[in-house]
């Protein structure tokens, strides 16, 4: 599954530069002109991460950087700022802001490259050797392919269960249902085809306290769904 990247700077040319550059590099581009075109896109869609320029026609990029750090939903988004001001404090400030990594313009596309990937490998949560991911109350046993409720075991479909893993693999990640598809390649396609919603359903009343009010996998309204970091409360945890 390619990563998708928002490139948010009005420069067409270096946006089609570098969209073209990184889209041969194997990533999915999307490009906004400015900031209401990113806002709208990023209630839309759904990004691993967002490159974004200073200098916008609308707006201040460092603005828009703290703006997105107070959303709940892309506080987390890796975000690269970009920007011809080369200074230190401008570098200071947009790291202060909540930037994750900052490079100064004029730059070379393979070094962009880079850094992207680099910014994704860290947002990656680390499941290599994990045969058993735990949350509160809730444990997934990868290895015998068993979800436990309180060391209940839950009544899931093979399929069912595979889903759940694809979500709980990428907590705090939202993921939209194309998303969930194209990491199920090779099951049946009857078995997911239109039918993420009714497996969800399904998942959460096993899974759920109170299926109508989940705390475990959550709907994020015209973007998909997402995997709780936390759910139970304290002192059940």
């Amino acid at each position: 599954m390619n990563s998708r990247l928002l490139l948010i700077d009005d420069d067409a040319r270096l946006t089609d530069m570098v969209g073209a550059y990184l889209q041969s590099a194997g990533f999915d581009i999307d490009v906004a002109p400015n900031l209401a075109a990113a806002r709208q896109m990023l209630e839309q869609g759904v990004y691993d991460l967002a490159v974004l320029d200073i200098m916008l026609p609308d707006g201040d990029g460092l603005d828009f950087c703290r703006e997105l750090r107070r959303d709940a939903r892309m506080k987390r988004l890796p975000v690269l700022m970009l920007s011809a001001r080369g200074e230190p404090m401008d570098r200071i400030l947009g790291l202060e802001l909540g930037a994750d990594d900052y490079l100064p313009k004029p730059f070379e596309p393979r070094e962009l490259q880079a850094r992207v990937k680099a910014l994704l490998r860290r947002a990656e949560p680390d499941m290599q050797g994990v045969e058993v991911l735990r949350f509160g109350r809730l444990e997934i046993d990868l290895a015998a392919r068993m979800a436990r409720l309180e060391g209940k075991p839950c009544d899931l479909t093979s399929h069912q269960f595979d889903l759940l893993v694809v979500l709980a693999q990428s907590p705090g990640r939202v993921l939209s249902r194309d998303q969930i598809m194209d990491s199920l390649k090779g099951h049946p396609l009857e078995a997911f085809d239109r039918s993420i919603d009714v497996h969800i359903s399904r998942i959460r009343a096993v899974i759920e306290d109170d299926p109508k009010t989940p705390r475990r996998v959550l709907t994020v309204r015209g973007a998909g769904y997402v995997f709780a970091r936390k759910q139970d409360s304290e002192g059940q945890a």
